[in-house]
């Protein structure tokens, strides 16, 4: 894969005055990015009648984390955001749920899997911290 995983978001990223371009960072680049990844994946999994209800899981659950981020981006209200923000991180978790259970069932592209698992527990983590960050702020 030539995709490179990305450290999670720093403070120094968020400061709209930050000069270094090497901390530029587009959090909806990054998970349009892992649903590629996840698409690509999907395509190299042979399909039977067990695989095929697991890919069209992980196709569901690893796209939709942009698409609910996107609309997160969109939102009205901080409460709409914290909401939106909340449901591209459960799917994060279903998408490392589905990769869990392909690895099992497919160990032939279990390292790929653990690959995919890894940037979408980093997603995650980086959606907690968002959301964390919202509940505090006044």
């Amino acid at each position: 894969m030539d995709y490179k995983f990305q450290i999670p978001i720093t403070n120094d990223q968020l400061n709209p005055n930050n000069k270094n371009p090497k901390q530029k960072y587009d959090l909806e680049e990054r998970t349009i990015k892992y649903a590629k990844m996840i698409i690509d994946f999907s395509k190299k999994l042979p399909q039977d009648i067990i695989t095929r209800p697991l890919i069209n899981q992980i196709v569901r659950s690893g796209t939709s984390i942009g698409a609910n981020y996107s609309e997160a981006d969109e939102a009205n209200s901080k409460k709409d955001f914290i909401f939106k923000i909340t449901i591209a991180k459960k799917e994060t978790k279903e998408t490392k749920y589905w990769l869990r259970i392909i690895a099992h069932t497919l160990s032939q592209y279990k390292n790929d899997a653990i690959k995919l698992w890894k940037e979408a527990q980093e997603l995650n983590l980086i959606f907690a911290t968002i959301i964390r960050k919202c509940k505090t702020k006044n």
